[in-house]
């Protein structure tokens, strides 16, 4: 059965598919790491899922362009920052090249790591690196999460049809506690 009448394969270039995904809303993050020489790595990313729930693994994809791509592929930890509707300027500066993504000093350290953290950022995910994937233009970064930290319930922010956007959350659950209290 053919979907809309058409019954083969059409090709698709990259424009027209780039402009299909972008009805896709994806949430959006900020992924750290540092470096061996300790310098600090990080980018906004909406390619970010999670791949199994035991073990715990989740996933990223990083563009082969990006300025961030060896750091995190080379690293044996990452964090995943995921952003509220407070973090438009974040994602913003992130996703810039040619700028010192962490001059504003929002970010903080996790604890007994140095991998650099949003202290507000709605949840984030410490992550060892278990396998990196070369897919097409991109490299998927398999990690295993090895701590999380969750914060209230403000809006997330959304990247959709090239723009940021808030979705509406559900009520926060009983499970959501401060930043503070996490391990």
């Amino acid at each position: 059965m053919s979907v809309l009448g058409v019954s083969r394969l059409c090709p698709v270039d990259s424009e027209t598919f780039r402009e299909a995904m972008a009805h896709l809303a994806a949430p959006l993050t900020v992924v750290t790491t540092r470096d061996v020489s300790g310098r600090r790595w990080g980018l906004t990313a909406s390619a970010v899922s999670s791949v199994s729930m035991d073990p715990p693994l989740v996933l990223v994809g990083l563009s082969n362009t990006s300025s961030c791509r060896e750091a995190l592929t080379d690293s044996d930890e990452f964090v995943i920052n995921v952003l509220g509707e407070q973090h438009t300027e974040v994602a913003g500066r992130f996703a810039r090249r040619g700028v010192d993504r962490f001059a504003d000093g929002d970010f903080g350290t996790w604890p007994d790591s140095g991998l650099p953290c949003l202290p507000d950022a709605l949840a984030a995910f410490r992550c060892t690196t278990v396998d990196r994937i070369p897919v097409g233009d991109h490299q998927l970064l398999i990690g295993r999460l090895t701590g999380l930290r969750t914060y209230g319930g403000a809006k997330p922010l959304l990247w959709y049809r090239r723009g940021f956007c808030a979705g509406s959350p559900a009520a926060p659950r009983a499970t959501d506690f401060p930043l503070a209290e996490m391990r």
